[in-house]
């Protein structure tokens, strides 16, 4: 016997034929021709340089050796089958745990009725989320997927990318500042008590010494204008809510200012399982359907 490890699909075939006691039941089951079982048998005898059963015309017995073969692979060759056949990607229906990734403003804004309506659709399907503002390696940290606003072309090419909408900006400012103060002129205003997430002046080259806050948190510079603290600039996702409820209003100014657009990154290599594909796809359409 030579020190390579035989073919697991020669083992395969051989369990077979050891359980059935017969090469054309064998072939059978397996699907497959007669002679390719007894060639298979003749290759892995070959290999390990050993008889592995005892034929007749009308029999198949194992012999010594093949009944060591037999009782030492059988149960691992049944194990890794199962364990291929219960992989979740290849049920009918989408299954297993989904890694995801967002910043904090599009997670709490976006994902609640997502993926209350996606979990009802597909209950088998389980979630372990990061919202977080630092750039995770999907591949080396092991993510699914992965939901940013980026203001600059995307060049990995272990990633795919799908535009989902726009980031678009607004300026906005709450009933009651407006009532007390006015509305400015343009973008920082002397006049005017500004807030400034840190992403926004670098992109939109604002000065962030006109700004009373800086605030790298679109919640808290968002509270800040409905309180009437200040006025500033807000993602539109980010400040729809309070628009609705009254307690912000946008402030209409001549400016340039543009968000970049809202992406879904995924890793580009290997099979897409069938639970990120679906996820995948409902994103996308609910997107398009304005959420």
């Amino acid at each position: 016997m030579n020190g390579t490890a035989p073919n697991l699909q020669l083992l395969v075939i051989f369990s077979a034929v050891a359980e059935l006691e017969s090469f054309s039941q064998a072939a059978r089951k397996l699907g497959i021709g007669k002679g390719t079982v007894s060639r298979s048998i003749a290759k892995l005898e070959g290999e390990l340089g050993i008889e592995l059963f005892h034929r007749t015309t009308h029999n198949v017995s194992l012999s010594t050796a093949g009944a060591a073969l037999y009782e030492r692979t059988a149960t691992h060759l049944s194990a890794l089958e199962a364990a291929v056949s219960e992989l979740p990607e290849l049920d009918e229906e989408p299954s297993g745990t989904l890694r995801f990734t967002a910043p904090p403003d599009l997670g709490v804004t976006l994902l609640p009725p997502i993926l209350s309506s996606f979990t009802r659709r597909y209950p088998a399907v389980r979630f372990d989320i990061r919202l977080t503002g630092e750039r995770i390696d999907l591949v080396k940290d092991g993510f699914d997927l992965a939901l940013r606003v980026t203001t600059s072309k995307l060049d990995d090419s272990s990633l795919k990318v799908r535009v989902l909408g726009s980031g678009d900006l607004a300026l906005y400012a709450s009933p009651c500042y407006i009532a007390r103060r006015g509305k400015p002129r343009q973008l920082q205003d002397p006049d005017h008590t500004w807030v400034l997430h840190p992403s926004i002046a670098r992109h939109a080259g604002l000065d962030p010494a006109s700004a009373r806050f800086m605030v790298d948190d679109f919640f808290l510079a968002r509270d800040l204008i409905r309180e009437g603290a200040a006025i500033g600039l807000l993602p539109v996702i980010v400040a729809r809510s309070y628009v609705r409820e009254g307690l912000l209003e946008e402030v209409n100014v001549p400016t340039t200012c543009e968000g970049g657009p809202i992406v879904l990154l995924y890793p580009s290599s290997g099979h897409t399982a069938k639970k990120v594909s679906v996820f995948r796809d409902f994103l996308i359409k609910s997107f398009r359907d304005g959420l």
